[in-house]
């Protein structure tokens, strides 16, 4: 299983408010209703673990693929890419993180 993450702020002018709602409505019901993906979740971040500080990211996606070549196919489709159009009018500048466990991974 390929699990990505990402790691986002929001653009000047989009609140938090406007964001959270268009992810519950739109994004996590379309995301998790794809083939190729096992779960899809997004957590708001809140500082950073002994320090006061804030977190570089206000947001984290995690997405657990199950496959990766159908997942292509369903980012593709027109809900997707419409979907996907949103997230980047959002979205300043996301960082998508690929990740494989490595107890899967052979050595």
């Amino acid at each position: 299983m390929t699990q990505i993450f990402v790691l986002f702020n929001l653009k000047d002018g989009v609140t938090p408010e406007a964001y959270e709602a268009w992810a519950k409505a739109t994004d996590l019901p379309t995301v998790r209703g794809l083939k190729s993906v096992a779960s899809f979740n997004v957590y708001r971040a809140s500082g950073l673990l002994g320090t006061d500080d804030p977190s570089p990211y206000a947001y984290i996606e995690t997405i657990d693929v199950n496959d990766m070549e159908q997942f292509g196919a369903d980012v593709s489709s027109q809900t997707m890419q419409k979907v996907a159009a949103e997230f980047q009018e959002v979205a300043d500048n996301p960082c998508f993180i690929l990740t494989g466990d490595i107890e899967e991974v052979a050595s």
